[in-house]
């Protein structure tokens, strides 16, 4: 990662115009603002992250805890990072931050053809049990939907 410390925290408010430049360099159809103002904001079940270098937000998770259960609706990595790690360790942090409140099971959807995503989260020991056929309506693209089961006093990892 570079020898710059990553340092990750929940994400406020004040993070969100360098979380929306990220997520409109990401993905085809970015989140709105309003969507992220409304998980700070209006959403008891949020649970979101970011991750900083020097200052400067270079990623950032958007999860909810649902009583036991985790479910990641979204990570993106700047562009000019991805693949040195930050969303490895930023994933990692938001798995063991939803260990530490009791959680038994994480679940996340992810597009078929993202390789490099599938991979992340199979280093984590998530397995794929379903599809959802045509989930993403930008390309009409199938989702896998990953699951990993935590037991009690595992660390997220």
């Amino acid at each position: 990662m570079g020898a710059t410390p990553l340092h990750i925290r929940p994400m406020r408010t004040v993070d969100l115009d360098r979380v929306c430049e990220i997520e409109e360099e990401i993905f085809p159809m970015p989140w709105s603002r309003t969507s992220f103002e409304d998980e700070l904001a209006g959403n008891k079940c949020a649970f979101p992250w970011v991750a900083e270098k020097a200052g400067n937000v270079v990623a950032y998770l958007v999860s909810w805890l649902v009583e036991d259960e985790l479910h990641i609706g979204n990570i993106a990595v700047a562009p000019s990072l991805q693949g040195e790690g930050v969303g490895r360790a930023l994933f990692a942090h938001c798995l063991d931050a939803a260990c530490e409140r009791g959680v038994t099971r994480a679940t996340l959807e992810v597009r078929v053809s993202n390789a490099r995503a599938i991979a992340l989260y199979e280093s984590h020991g998530f397995i794929p049990v379903a599809m959802r056929k045509g989930y993403y309506s930008d390309t009409g693209e199938d989702a896998v939907v990953m699951l990993k089961m935590i037991p009690s006093g595992d660390e997220g990892n």
